[in-house]
């Protein structure tokens, strides 16, 4: 995983990796630096990655994921840390994932949904936060429920209080937190998606995207994310398989 002059010009044009950081994911940025930047697994990648390029790293924060990916191509980032779904590798060159985190369903007390496969039906409304990873997956494999989108996860929490709703789609450590304010609700067994956490650049600079990938598939391998996730305090978090 040779680092060359191209890479460098690839991927840190300004002599700065830009990396930009998704704020919305508790799992992966959970607090804030004494100069008010994000700490977390994600950050701790990118600013492994900007060691390793030479450079300094600069964080570029977003609220959510899909106004990440959005900006792909309009030169705010230089690599992005999200979750790797087909609709955002239309734009965007992702490495396999460097972690995953379980999605699946919460429903309310007294529910006759025991099980994923129950979910997908005629009346059922999930509540889930819009264009996060797993809203993404959702949007192309519910073909009977209806998605009911709210901006960001504490709104999809209070959407399925509000309305009623009848099933609660999120990440598993984070339902875990959301049972407890709904009693006699339950999370259901398995999960419906494994959310790839990524690291990507926009596409068209081949030299660029393997390095990244070598990069990620090192980090896997050396314990180095397994680090980032013990130091960091995280549950829910797992290293992902290597490639």
């Amino acid at each position: 995983m040779n680092v060359t002059p191209e890479i460098v010009a690839r991927l840190a044009p300004t002599g700065v990796l830009r990396a930009g950081i998704n704020m919305s994911n508790f799992l992966l940025v959970n607090g804030r630096s004494p100069d008010g930047g994000p700490t977390g697994v994600s950050p701790s990648m990118a600013r492994a990655l900007a060691e390793r390029l030479g450079v300094p790293v600069r964080y570029v924060t977003f609220p959510n994921p899909g106004l990440l990916a959005d900006a792909a191509g309009t030169d705010a980032w230089d690599v992005g840390l999200i979750g790797a779904e087909p609709q955002r590798a239309e734009k965007i060159a992702f490495t396999a994932a460097y972690a995953e985190i379980e999605s699946t369903y919460l429903v309310p007390a007294g529910s006759p949904i025991t099980a994923i496969a129950e979910v997908d039906r005629p009346g059922n409304r999930i509540a889930v936060s819009a264009r996060s990873a797993y809203d993404l997956w959702l949007e192309r494999n519910i073909h009977q429920a209806t998605l009911i989108r709210a901006e960001g996860l504490d709104a999809a929490v209070q959407l399925f209080a509000e309305q009623k709703l009848e099933v609660l789609a999120g990440l598993r450590p984070r339902l875990l937190t959301d049972a407890e304010f709904f009693p006699g609700s339950r999370i259901l067994e398995g999960n419906f998606m494994a959310v790839q956490q990524a690291i990507g650049t926009t596409r068209g600079h081949p030299a660029a995207e393997a390095f990244l990938r070598d990069f990620v598939e090192e980090a896997k391998r050396s314990g180095l994310v397994a680090r980032f996730i013990q130091e960091h305090g995280v549950k829910g978090l797992s290293v992902a398989p290597v490639a």
